[in-house]
């Protein structure tokens, strides 16, 4: 074995047993059976959202000869990113430890590491118990990064998309997702913005993050040039699905409960759907005169997209109001605005998650009133707006630099691209030796 390998692998040991072990599940712990095999269904569902449904998404979309590099990319950070997530992602996500509701601390923008390692966790105990809630969780930190592949996708050096994927994790997204999940002394969450599943820490993120990441990649080779349409539209349509059927356990589970919610959040999440599908369905037919497949699947996401941050707090007709806003948003995004900054978004994240997720944000700041037919009693609508314009542009802010400084980081040390004659030649075969479909 290689030195240096083998010293990684005795410091990393050491490390861990620094830690105390995880303990054993508490037999006399009462488990909610019922929420409990819910949250179970939904982390398996999250599974399946990822792979095959998320690769399967991306991979009909781009050329032939780049499809096996999307699914290279995805199973080979979800891997490293899942080891990642309880050596400290989970810790640095949750731990309040030391937080100050109300005021500006450490703990307002990023966890400690008290449970690193999962150290003191009884992984068998709670009501659900918390190596499920670790699960589920562990999904939507493999699940956020890889969204942001779609961005770059065609041209990016393997070695550098698996640093990258795996450094963004670490320095965009938990930080991210502890400011709005955490709790009391978070940033977001002491803002009082509402964000039930992702449209800040998710969509806006990933979205913010595929623009920048397209921006400073460049282009692909040949980009207007030459034609370059999806290489297998059904490939497409079936992940599509799979993300459809997945965004539900995305959805109700973010509750981590069997409450009074589900309903809502469950029907509301279709509805988004629904009206995104509609939404584009009329602009393409009024603007290119057909309906497209591709067209109502991305209508379907766009919808989907929208409708996550305020899943659990609009009504009905306000998720169908949010589906369909993101559904024309979205489309212009992905037509007019990629078209006239001629950025090259390779499978448009920033046009669907990016701008979806925005408009999601900001509608449920006005339609998750009570008087607007929402769940929330006595909301100030102006109040509540307020909160989630400065939840959307933070997210933006955040994002951009980040991005900006990782992508930068890894330019300047093992590159960012392969060269043009790879490109040409494909990732597949250039970078992993095999290729989808051999005559």
């Amino acid at each position: 074995m290689n030195l240096k390998i083998h010293t990684l692998l005795w410091a990393f040991l050491i490390i861990a047993l620094e830690f105390p072990l995880t303990v054993l599940a508490d037999t006399s712990t009462v488990i909610d059976t019922g929420a409990t095999a819910w949250m179970l269904t939904a982390s398996t569902l999250l599974a399946m959202m990822y792979l095959p449904g998320l690769a399967m998404f991306y991979g009909g979309m781009v050329r032939s000869k780049n499809v096996l590099s999307i699914f290279t990319q995805l199973i080979l950070s979800a891997g490293i990113i899942g080891v990642l997530f309880v050596v400290y992602g989970y810790s640095l996500m949750l731990d309040m430890t030391g937080a100050s509701p109300g005021h500006i601390t450490i703990r307002s923008f990023i966890g400690g590491l008290d449970k690193a390692f999962l150290a003191g966790i009884d992984t068998g105990a709670g009501a659900i118990p918390e190596g499920v809630m670790i699960m589920f969780l562990m999904m939507f930190a493999i699940i956020s990064p890889a969204v942001v592949v779609g961005g770059f996708a065609e041209r990016i050096k393997f070695s550098s998309a698996i640093l990258f994927l795996i450094l963004w994790f670490t320095f965009a997204y938990l930080p991210m997702a502890h400011m709005v999940w955490a709790g009391p002394g978070a940033l977001l969450a002491d803002w009082g913005a509402l964000d039930f599943a992702g449209g800040t820490a998710v969509h806006i993120n990933t979205g913010v993050a595929a623009l920048v990441a397209a921006i400073m990649v460049g282009k692909r080779k040949y980009y207007l040039k030459a034609a370059m349409p999806p290489h297998n539209l059904v490939m497409t349509l079936v992940g599509g699905g799979l993300l459809w059927v997945g965004w539900f356990a995305f959805n109700v589970g973010s509750g981590m409960a069997v409450d009074a919610k589900v309903g809502t959040t469950l029907l509301n999440t279709q509805l988004g759907a629904c009206g995104g599908v509609i939404a584009w369905a009329i602009i393409e037919r009024v603007k290119l005169g057909h309906v497209s497949a591709l067209g109502v699947i991305s209508g379907a996401i766009a919808g989907l997209v929208g409708i996550t941050p305020g899943c659990a707090f609009v009504g009905t007709f306000g998720a169908i109001l949010i589906g369909m806003s993101a559904g024309v948003v979205c489309f212009i995004g992905v037509t007019s605005i990629k078209q006239k900054f001629g950025y090259d978004d390779t499978l448009d994240v920033f046009g669907i998650h990016g701008l979806g997720g925005i408009v999601g944000a900001l509608m449920t700041g006005i339609l998750a009133s009570d008087k607007l037919g929402g769940h929330i009693v006595n909301m100030n609508i102006t109040h509540q707006f307020l909160a989630q314009s400065a939840s959307v542009l933070f997210t933006i802010f955040y994002s951009v630099i980040i991005t900006w400084i990782i992508l930068k980081l890894i330019d300047l040390t093992v590159g960012l691209r392969d060269s043009d004659e790879v490109e040409e030649q494909g990732l597949d075969i250039s970078q992993h030796n095999e290729r989808a479909y051999n005559p």
